[in-house]
């Protein structure tokens, strides 16, 4: 039921980002290196501090709502009433959606799909290396290990309601 859940909840990720960045990496500026970001200010394509602004603008809603829907996943599906259940399927669905992301949409969509390539920016690289992947999800794994106490709190205070 794990695999399930976890599953569905990496294609809602996927959907997310689907729809935001529509049929053009140019609505998503704020995922690429920063690097490709600069060069694309200094070609005039985009301007970086609108960038940002977009970037927070779509990733605090979307990491809420992502945090909401793994609460409601671990109150309601899973109907967990301890917080060390609750914390190491919180870990679990945050750990694999991070790799996900990393490998999925970093590398293989975003390395093979049209939609990322922005006009006006051929010949720069935009697709983060398999180093910097690696060292960045293998660093949020860690980190993840300090946030999945607030949604396992959350779930396990919304379970006993």
């Amino acid at each position: 039921m794990l695999a399930l859940q976890i599953t569905l909840y990496c294609l809602l990720f996927l959907l997310l980002v689907k729809l935001t960045v529509r049929d053009s990496g140019i609505h998503c500026l704020y995922f690429y290196p920063k690097p490709y970001l600069e060069e694309a200010q200094r070609r005039g394509i985009a301007e970086r501090d609108a960038v940002m602004a977009q970037g927070k603008r779509f990733l605090i809603p979307f990491c809420m709502g992502m945090l909401v829907v793994l609460v409601g996943i671990l109150a309601f599906w899973n109907r967990v009433t301890d917080f060390k259940t609750a914390y190491w399927q919180a870990y679990l669905f945050l750990v694999v959606m991070n790799w996900f992301d990393g490998i999925v949409l970093d590398r293989l969509w975003v390395g093979h799909g049209r939609v990322w390539r922005v006009p006006g920016m051929e010949g720069v690289p935009y697709v983060k290396s398999w180093k910097t992947v690696l060292v960045k999800r293998s660093a949020a794994t860690v980190l993840y290990l300090a946030i999945a106490p607030l949604p396992a709190a959350a779930a396990v205070l919304l379970g006993k309601l």
